[in-house]
């Protein structure tokens, strides 16, 4: 049984997801031509959380394990290169 909900937010930029603090618990991703870079950070200048490359052209879903990871500012996705979009699912 889950002990909170999980919430999800789609992106097509690097931005804030706006959400405070957070646990990322599963991230899919959509990728354009040319491999993809996902970077994400604890809140907008902070600590890298997660930072992963992806293949062009395909789809991809990345599960978290445990609790996720946790943010504890908020979620920012600061580096998006060749991807169409990302969506963050939450906790």
């Amino acid at each position: 049984m889950s002990n909170s909900d999980v919430r999800a937010k789609r992106i097509t930029a690097a931005a804030s997801l706006a959400v405070g603090p957070a646990r990322v618990r599963q991230v899919q991703v959509l990728t354009g031509a040319g491999a993809g870079r996902l970077t994400v950070t604890d809140g907008d200048g902070g600590s890298t959380v997660l930072d992963i490359d992806f293949l062009q052209s395909d789809s991809h879903s990345i599960n978290i394990p445990d609790y996720g990871i946790r943010c504890e500012s908020d979620v920012f996705v600061s580096t998006l290169t060749n991807i169409t979009a990302v969506t963050v699912f939450y906790s």
